[in-house]
Protein backbone atom coordinates (compact mmCIF):
# COMPACT_ATOMS: atom_id res chain seq x y z
CA UNK A 1 0.00 0.00 0.00
CA UNK A 2 1.00 3.64 -0.85
CA UNK A 3 0.86 6.48 2.04
CA UNK A 4 -2.08 5.86 4.42
CA UNK A 5 -4.52 8.81 5.31
CA UNK A 6 -5.28 7.44 8.23
CA UNK A 7 -6.47 4.16 7.91
CA UNK A 8 -7.79 4.73 4.40
CA UNK A 9 -5.24 2.43 2.43
CA UNK A 10 -6.30 -0.62 4.22
CA UNK A 11 -9.97 -0.08 2.69
CA UNK A 12 -10.50 -1.60 -0.92
CA UNK A 13 -12.27 1.17 -3.01
CA UNK A 14 -15.18 -1.65 -3.56
CA UNK A 15 -16.05 -0.89 0.13
CA UNK A 16 -15.76 2.87 0.20
CA UNK A 17 -18.13 3.21 -3.31
CA UNK A 18 -20.72 0.98 -1.06
CA UNK A 19 -20.28 3.44 1.87
CA UNK A 20 -20.14 6.98 -0.51
CA UNK A 21 -22.11 6.32 -3.83
CA UNK A 22 -21.22 6.88 -7.50
CA UNK A 23 -21.28 10.27 -7.68
CA UNK A 24 -17.76 10.09 -5.62
CA UNK A 25 -16.41 7.09 -7.92
CA UNK A 26 -14.09 8.25 -11.13
CA UNK A 27 -15.04 7.12 -14.38
CA UNK A 28 -13.93 3.95 -15.75
CA UNK A 29 -11.45 5.67 -18.05
CA UNK A 30 -8.95 6.55 -15.10
CA UNK A 31 -7.59 3.19 -14.75
CA UNK A 32 -3.95 2.29 -12.89
CA UNK A 33 -1.81 2.37 -16.19
CA UNK A 34 0.28 -0.77 -14.86
CA UNK A 35 0.08 -3.89 -12.80
CA UNK A 36 0.13 -5.16 -10.42
CA UNK A 37 -0.85 -1.64 -8.42
CA UNK A 38 -0.92 -0.70 -4.91
CA UNK A 39 -3.49 0.63 -3.16
CA UNK A 40 -3.01 4.51 -3.01
CA UNK A 41 -4.54 6.71 -0.36
CA UNK A 42 -3.80 10.42 0.75
CA UNK A 43 -4.68 13.64 0.34
CA UNK A 44 -5.80 15.00 -2.94
CA UNK A 45 -3.28 18.04 -4.46
CA UNK A 46 -5.24 19.36 -7.40
CA UNK A 47 -4.04 21.06 -10.68
CA UNK A 48 -5.77 21.93 -13.45
CA UNK A 49 -4.12 21.88 -16.72
CA UNK A 50 -5.70 23.17 -19.86
CA UNK A 51 -5.84 21.18 -23.19
CA UNK A 52 -1.88 20.42 -24.64
CA UNK A 53 -0.30 22.09 -22.08
CA UNK A 54 1.19 20.90 -18.51
CA UNK A 55 2.98 23.62 -16.45
CA UNK A 56 0.61 23.29 -13.61
CA UNK A 57 1.30 20.05 -13.26
CA UNK A 58 4.82 20.36 -13.50
CA UNK A 59 4.63 23.03 -11.03
CA UNK A 60 2.67 20.81 -7.86
CA UNK A 61 5.59 18.57 -7.99
CA UNK A 62 7.96 20.78 -7.00
CA UNK A 63 4.78 21.97 -4.40
CA UNK A 64 3.14 19.11 -3.11
CA UNK A 65 3.56 17.24 0.38
CA UNK A 66 4.58 13.49 0.93
CA UNK A 67 2.04 11.68 0.78
CA UNK A 68 -0.20 13.58 -1.68
CA UNK A 69 -1.84 12.41 -4.50
CA UNK A 70 -1.56 14.87 -7.26
CA UNK A 71 -4.92 15.52 -8.92
CA UNK A 72 -5.12 16.61 -12.63
CA UNK A 73 -7.95 18.10 -14.83
CA UNK A 74 -7.26 18.20 -18.39
CA UNK A 75 -9.26 16.04 -20.36
CA UNK A 76 -6.80 16.23 -22.92
CA UNK A 77 -5.58 13.00 -25.21
CA UNK A 78 -3.57 14.89 -27.81
CA UNK A 79 -0.63 15.41 -25.31
CA UNK A 80 1.14 14.27 -22.50
CA UNK A 81 0.92 15.50 -19.18
CA UNK A 82 3.69 14.09 -18.10
CA UNK A 83 6.80 11.68 -18.42
CA UNK A 84 9.21 9.31 -16.78
CA UNK A 85 11.42 12.39 -15.66
CA UNK A 86 8.08 14.03 -13.68
CA UNK A 87 7.43 10.91 -12.71
CA UNK A 88 11.03 10.21 -11.05
CA UNK A 89 10.99 13.44 -9.16
CA UNK A 90 7.38 13.18 -7.78
CA UNK A 91 8.15 9.91 -6.57
CA UNK A 92 11.39 10.64 -5.00
CA UNK A 93 9.70 13.81 -3.30
CA UNK A 94 7.26 11.21 -1.63
CA UNK A 95 4.19 11.97 -3.59
CA UNK A 96 1.87 8.99 -2.89
CA UNK A 97 0.38 8.79 -6.89
CA UNK A 98 -0.79 11.16 -9.80
CA UNK A 99 -4.52 10.35 -10.51
CA UNK A 100 -5.13 12.92 -14.05
CA UNK A 101 -8.20 12.42 -16.51
CA UNK A 102 -5.53 12.74 -19.43
CA UNK A 103 -2.69 10.91 -20.70
CA UNK A 104 1.11 10.59 -19.77
CA UNK A 105 4.42 8.85 -21.69
CA UNK A 106 7.10 6.86 -20.78
CA UNK A 107 4.84 4.00 -19.84
CA UNK A 108 7.69 1.57 -19.17
CA UNK A 109 10.04 3.87 -17.08
CA UNK A 110 6.99 4.74 -15.03
CA UNK A 111 6.22 0.88 -14.39
CA UNK A 112 9.68 0.24 -13.49
CA UNK A 113 9.88 2.49 -11.29
CA UNK A 114 6.72 1.29 -10.04
CA UNK A 115 5.37 4.98 -9.49
CA UNK A 116 1.40 4.44 -9.39
CA UNK A 117 -0.60 6.33 -12.25
CA UNK A 118 -4.10 6.36 -12.59
CA UNK A 119 -5.02 8.15 -16.10
CA UNK A 120 -7.00 7.55 -19.59
CA UNK A 121 -3.95 6.22 -20.84
CA UNK A 122 -0.25 6.99 -22.89
CA UNK A 123 0.86 8.91 -25.91
CA UNK A 124 4.14 9.48 -26.79
CA UNK A 125 3.57 14.11 -27.34
CA UNK A 126 4.49 16.13 -24.41
CA UNK A 127 2.58 18.93 -24.09
CA UNK A 128 3.35 22.87 -23.65
CA UNK A 129 4.60 24.54 -20.78
CA UNK A 130 2.48 27.93 -21.28
CA UNK A 131 -0.15 28.27 -19.03
CA UNK A 132 -0.55 29.53 -15.48
CA UNK A 133 -3.87 28.37 -13.43
CA UNK A 134 -4.29 28.05 -9.69
CA UNK A 135 -3.26 24.99 -7.66
CA UNK A 136 -5.30 23.52 -4.94
CA UNK A 137 -8.72 24.49 -6.18
CA UNK A 138 -11.66 22.56 -6.78
CA UNK A 139 -10.96 20.32 -9.89
CA UNK A 140 -12.88 17.73 -11.96
CA UNK A 141 -11.36 14.51 -12.39
CA UNK A 142 -13.14 11.16 -14.17
CA UNK A 143 -16.60 12.91 -13.81
CA UNK A 144 -15.69 13.85 -9.52
CA UNK A 145 -15.61 16.99 -7.72
CA UNK A 146 -12.35 16.67 -6.10
CA UNK A 147 -10.92 20.04 -3.64
CA UNK A 148 -7.70 20.23 -2.17
CA UNK A 149 -7.54 17.63 1.21
CA UNK A 150 -10.12 15.34 0.01
CA UNK A 151 -9.02 11.72 0.44
CA UNK A 152 -8.19 10.14 -2.88
CA UNK A 153 -8.65 5.62 -2.81
CA UNK A 154 -7.25 4.46 -5.73
CA UNK A 155 -6.61 0.92 -6.86
CA UNK A 156 -7.30 -1.79 -9.38
CA UNK A 157 -10.37 -1.73 -8.95
CA UNK A 158 -10.81 2.20 -9.50
CA UNK A 159 -10.56 5.50 -7.68
CA UNK A 160 -12.97 7.01 -4.72
CA UNK A 161 -12.72 10.39 -3.61
CA UNK A 162 -14.00 10.75 0.08
CA UNK A 163 -14.84 14.68 0.59
CA UNK A 164 -12.38 15.99 3.99
CA UNK A 165 -15.77 17.23 5.72
CA UNK A 166 -16.98 13.10 5.85
CA UNK A 167 -13.89 11.56 6.39
CA UNK A 168 -14.08 10.12 9.89
CA UNK A 169 -17.77 9.19 8.82
CA UNK A 170 -16.82 7.67 6.02
CA UNK A 171 -13.73 5.47 7.45
CA UNK A 172 -15.68 4.60 10.66
CA UNK A 173 -18.82 3.34 8.37
CA UNK A 174 -16.07 1.65 6.04
CA UNK A 175 -14.63 -0.40 9.11
CA UNK A 176 -18.18 -1.12 10.22
CA UNK A 177 -18.90 -3.03 7.10
CA UNK A 178 -15.62 -4.75 6.85
CA UNK A 179 -16.09 -6.12 10.14
CA UNK A 180 -20.02 -7.27 9.60
CA UNK A 181 -18.41 -9.04 6.58
CA UNK A 182 -15.32 -10.40 8.34
CA UNK A 183 -17.55 -12.38 10.79
CA UNK A 184 -20.17 -13.75 8.33
CA UNK A 185 -19.54 -17.15 6.72
CA UNK A 186 -19.85 -17.52 3.05
CA UNK A 187 -22.75 -19.96 4.34
CA UNK A 188 -24.63 -17.55 5.94
CA UNK A 189 -24.37 -14.44 3.20
CA UNK A 190 -25.46 -17.26 0.68
CA UNK A 191 -28.20 -17.51 2.72
CA UNK A 192 -29.13 -14.38 3.40
CA UNK A 193 -28.16 -13.25 -0.43
CA UNK A 194 -31.08 -15.90 -1.52
CA UNK A 195 -33.30 -14.55 0.63
CA UNK A 196 -33.46 -10.94 -0.50
CA UNK A 197 -32.86 -11.87 -4.13
CA UNK A 198 -36.30 -13.78 -3.80
CA UNK A 199 -37.86 -11.32 -2.04
CA UNK A 200 -37.10 -8.84 -4.93
CA UNK A 201 -38.32 -11.39 -7.68
CA UNK A 202 -41.65 -11.81 -5.60
CA UNK A 203 -42.32 -8.17 -5.03
CA UNK A 204 -41.52 -7.63 -9.34
CA UNK A 205 -43.82 -10.71 -9.82
CA UNK A 206 -41.64 -13.19 -11.06
CA UNK A 207 -42.15 -17.11 -10.71
CA UNK A 208 -40.02 -19.55 -11.14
Amino acid sequence: MVGDADGFAGIATTTLADVVGRERVMDIGIRPLWQPVERVAGPAFTVRCPPGDNLMLHAAVHRAQPGDVIVVESGDLDYALAGGNVCAVARRRGVAAFVADGLIRDLAEVRQMRFPVFARGVIPVPGAKKVVEPLNAEVRCGGVAVNPGDVVVADEEGVVVVPAARRDEVLSAARAKLDKEAGETLDAWEKAHRARIDSLLRARGFEG
